[in-house]
């Protein structure tokens, strides 16, 4: 019996021994929990965090677009210059062929052109006050438009006056080597139809009155504000400046009679 007590007296020990051990230390959980930088990244946003897969880092972000940035400028559309150009008729007429002289023939003037001439009167770079209020609410893309409107037009022949065709041809074609006066044609064709990558118009068919008025314009003007011109109107008015009030008639008259019949034929000026 007393054997038996020491047996039953152990066991109850080595239990109260075991249910101690367990209080204090509890057994570690079979998952390592994770360092504290990685769990920090378990609740990073994904579209920035530089760890994940496909992912932009942050470092990388993309950069704002400058602020007054605008898109590029397409090539001009006709058909939405035709709306535009509406305005345009008044003067120089709805297919670009002014009825009144002493407004230009638009018709058949190159894209380029136009759209670099409107851009100098939003400017006042080209000092006209009328065109400048026309000018100044366009876009450079309307510009376009409107240019490549006008491209599409031909433009009316007219007629030179017989007596001035010879000297107005000589200086168009030949130009005077003694003076300094190059041909016209050197800068605006054999047929009036310009240079649309250098932006030299087309003159060909162009009104006499308005021609006139232009070369006798530049011809007159001051030292001061030939300074402050652009660099092809600095060319007419040193070419102008060389020319007499009977040379300015004369080409002026030419080139009014100066048409194609067919595109890229040249032909002679129509005469009365």
């Amino acid at each position: 019996m007393k054997f038996r007590h020491a047996v039953a007296a152990i066991t109850a020990l080595l239990v109260m021994h075991v249910a101690t051990a367990q209080t204090a230390s509890p057994a570690r959980p079979a998952t390592t929990p994770a360092p504290a930088s990685t769990a920090a990244k378990a609740g990073a946003n994904p579209a920035t965090d530089p760890a994940t897969p496909g992912m932009p880092k942050a470092e990388t972000a993309t950069t704002p677009a400058p602020e007054g940035a605008t898109a590029a400028v397409k090539p001009g559309d006709a058909t939405a210059g035709q709306g535009k150009a509406a305005v345009c008729g008044a003067c120089h007429g709805m297919d670009g062929n002014a009825t009144d002289a002493q407004y230009p023939r638009l018709a058949g003037q190159s894209e380029q052109y136009i759209a670099a001439q409107l851009a100098d009167f939003k400017s006042g770079k080209r000092n006209n006050p009328i065109m400048m209020g026309f000018a100044q609410p366009l876009s450079e893309q309307d510009m376009h438009d409107l240019g490549a409107f006008f491209a599409t037009k031909t433009s009316l022949p007219g007629v030179a006056d017989e007596a001035l065709v010879k000297q107005g041809q000589m200086l168009y074609r030949e130009g005077d080597v003694a003076r300094g006066v190059p041909a016209c044609m050197a800068c605006h064709g054999p047929d009036g139809r310009g240079n649309p990558g250098a932006h030299y118009p087309q003159v060909g068919s162009q009104h006499a009155t308005y021609v006139e008025a232009r070369l006798k314009a530049w011809h007159q003007m001051s030292d001061d504000d030939a300074a402050k011109a652009g660099a092809h109107s600095k060319i007419m008015i040193t070419i102008a400046q060389k020319l007499n009030d009977k040379d300015i008639a004369a080409v002026a008259s030419y080139l009014e009679g100066l048409h194609t019949n067919e595109p890229g034929q040249a032909a002679a000026p129509a005469t009365p």
